[in-house]
């Protein structure tokens, strides 16, 4: 009798990690969305109360703009390098909302067992609104600091209040928050980023 006949000593035909069938295949956790949806609401509602002390230190920390008085109708001539200002108050509430980014994108990324691109959304745009409303909020507050109570003096020195020119500063919020969630999202490498663990 030979060795090579019987069907035990035959190769088998489903030998190899390619034929490991479907259903005994690890699955991927999927996006979860309803469960998701109250704190992501809670988030976005939570962020958007921090637009006040955002406008709040925006309007102490924005440098305003000194002019001279140069016409009995209260016309205004610029004074050196004083128009920079106006730069600078862009990029104090700019950095002011990627700082405010950066944080709410880490302290969202702990929320462990509601991690996932609900909460990131809603942490997107929360930063948005808080940023958006303290824009608002932030110009008012600094017109009212920096008001003028009389009419100045020919020749005299004002400062005039801090302003933003540009709604393109807004995108740095979000920038932040997507930026810190994406490092660390990299950096777990989990297909659940997690969730399972908390």
């Amino acid at each position: 009798m030979s060795e090579s006949s019987g069907p035990a000593h035959r190769p088998s035909a489903v030998a190899g990690p390619w034929s490991v069938p479907v259903l005994f295949r690890e699955r991927r956790p999927r996006v979860v969305v309803k469960a998701d949806l109250l704190p992501a609401v809670s988030v976005l509602g939570t962020l958007s109360l921090l637009s006040f002390p955002l406008a709040f230190a925006w309007s102490r920390l924005a440098p305003p703009e000194r002019v001279r008085i140069v016409g009995a109708d209260g016309s205004q001539g610029p004074l050196e390098l004083e128009s920079w200002h106006r730069f600078d108050d862009l990029a104090v509430f700019g950095f002011l909302t990627l700082g405010l980014g950066i944080v709410v994108g880490i302290v969202v990324w702990l929320l462990r067992e509601r991690r996932g691109p609900v909460v990131l959304l809603a942490a997107v745009l929360g930063v948005a609104l808080a940023s958006a409303l303290a824009m608002l909020l932030g110009v008012g507050w600094a017109n009212s600091h920096y008001a003028i109570g009389s009419p100045p003096a020919l020749g005299s020195v004002i400062e005039l209040a801090p302003r933003l020119e540009s709604w393109w500063v807004l995108l740095t919020g979000p920038l932040g928050v997507t930026i810190a969630y994406s490092l660390l999202a990299t950096w777990n490498g989990r297909d659940d980023l997690g969730r399972r663990l908390g």
